[in-house]
């Protein structure tokens, strides 16, 4: 787990430095960490990426990240996939300055896109194997998903996935609301709790989605083996 750092001030892009990594703080909240020469991040991000152990590896083929802060989610899924064509949405050009200075933005080689995610979302006709919704608003004290998430976001995102695609949400206080939208769009769906993080991430998708079968993945993978300890992974209840 990175170490904790002090929060900034509000309203404010920084970034710390704490042990070996970075930490940037957007607004008050820790939005992502890195580690030189570290795929994972030992939390949240890792769990972010992980359903993408799900497919098979010619499946996660294109890959979009609503909200890409310093890169962290991008960061794993590259390890995971290799030759993946990766769009990430972000709409402060502060963000995207500071994930390119300090934490190795251009070395990922993916795709950003400067602007809301929710109108990419309704413009774009491109059609992605997994989409990953790491968007958050408000500072440390009143930190949440935009009013357009759970509802329209998650259907707008789902109808851009391709057949036998994968939509990954991460939440905090809206999880339950997320996961009974997860569950009206899609057949099956699973949640992944991270030990010391009070994130839940729910993953949906057309096709059975098993628990176990995504722990085994994640004990076997070089990459995430190690931060797989700190999940819980269940069917998604909503509660």
């Amino acid at each position: 787990m990175p170490p904790r750092a002090r929060a900034p001030r509000a309203n404010r892009v920084e970034v710390k430095r704490s042990g070996k990594g970075r930490a940037l703080w957007i607004d008050g909240t820790f939005a992502s960490w890195y580690e030189p020469g570290k795929a994972i991040t030992g939390s949240v991000w890792d769990a972010l990426a992980a359903p993408l152990l799900l497919l098979p590896k010619p499946r996660r083929d294109r890959v979009l990240i609503l909200g890409l802060g310093g890169g962290s989610a991008a960061r794993v899924v590259r390890a995971l996939a290799s030759r993946a064509r990766i769009t990430a949405v972000e709409i402060d050009a502060r963000v995207v300055r500071a994930a390119r200075r300090w934490f190795d933005l251009d070395g990922l080689r993916i795709e950003v896109v400067r602007g809301d995610a929710r109108r990419y979302l309704e413009r774009t006709r491109r059609r992605f194997d997994v989409i990953l919704d790491d968007v958050f608003v408000g500072n440390r004290r009143t930190i949440r998903k935009p009013d357009w998430l759970p509802d329209p976001g998650l259907a707008l995102a789902a109808d851009r996935l391709r057949p036998g695609g994968i939509l990954v949400s991460n939440a905090i206080d809206e999880a339950a609301s997320v996961a009974r939208t997860m569950r009206r769009l899609f057949a099956s769906t699973l949640q992944i709790e991270i030990e010391d993080y009070d994130n839940r991430v729910v993953v949906g998708a057309g096709f059975p989605l098993s628990a176990p079968i995504l722990r085994a993945a994640l004990k076997n993978n070089p990459t995430l083996a190690a931060t797989a300890p700190r999940f819980k992974i269940r069917k998604s209840t909503g509660h």
